[in-house]
């Protein structure tokens, strides 16, 4: 090999290896600027008891994507994700510790609807409509390497599985096997909830160890 070939040869390889960087970089970028629109949004403004405040998390190596429905008013008053009882409860289930849970480069979290909806007679009221049309299709664009996505509460599930779920959640979850290993439903980890974890132990018993093995191989811990 000439030396003129020997440079092209060194060259092809070194920007082979500084391409991938240079994408991600921008992927970086452009998520950060989508992120940034999705939390100055106001087209619900006039909808929100506590005015807008959008609560999210994503970065573009994220692995896992956990899509719940909405935040709640202390998640609202801190603007972390997941900040609350429901997200104590569903960090145990994954096997994972806070620091994990918020690492926007291993796991991105996704509400239906990212601001807090106010109360109803019985707990918070549904997402707002409008936000998954807005943005989440334009998210979901930036996160390539989603391997794992939780949808967690019937929105989440009637959203992503259209007609391959159920409108029961509990018909839904006794089907999990059909969704995994790509997609794994979860029932809303909320202390309202109790009831039905006591009425299926299968969940704890079978599906929260192949959930705790999915999440630990992606992680890497």
């Amino acid at each position: 090999m000439c030396a003129f070939e020997a440079v092209a040869v060194e060259l092809t390889v070194s920007s082979r290896i500084s391409d991938p960087l240079s994408r991600d970089g921008k992927a970086d970028r452009g998520l950060a600027s989508l992120l940034a629109e999705v939390r100055a949004c106001r087209a619900c403004e006039a909808h929100l008891p506590l005015g807008p405040r959008p609560v999210l998390q994503a970065g573009a190596a994220a692995r896992i994507l956990i899509v719940g429905q909405a935040p709640s008013a202390r998640v609202h008053a801190s603007g972390v994700p997941w900040d609350d009882r429901s997200g104590q409860r569903l960090r145990d289930w994954m096997d994972i510790d806070a620091t994990t849970f918020y690492d926007e480069s291993r796991v991105a979290i996704l509400p239906m609807g990212y601001c807090y909806p106010g109360r109803a007679a019985s707990g918070d009221r549904p997402p707002r409509r409008e936000c998954a049309p807005l943005w989440l299709d334009r998210i979901l664009k930036q996160l390539p390497s989603i391997e794992l996505t939780l949808l967690v509460g019937r929105y989440a599930q009637a959203h992503f599985l259209g007609s391959a779920g159920s409108p029961s959640v509990t018909a839904t979850m006794a089907a999990w096997r059909a969704h995994a290993p790509r997609i794994i439903p979860l029932p809303h980890p909320s202390p309202r909830n109790i009831a039905w974890f006591v009425a299926n132990p299968w969940f704890e018993g079978e599906l929260l160890p192949v959930l705790r093995r999915s999440v630990r191989d992606l992680l890497g811990i």
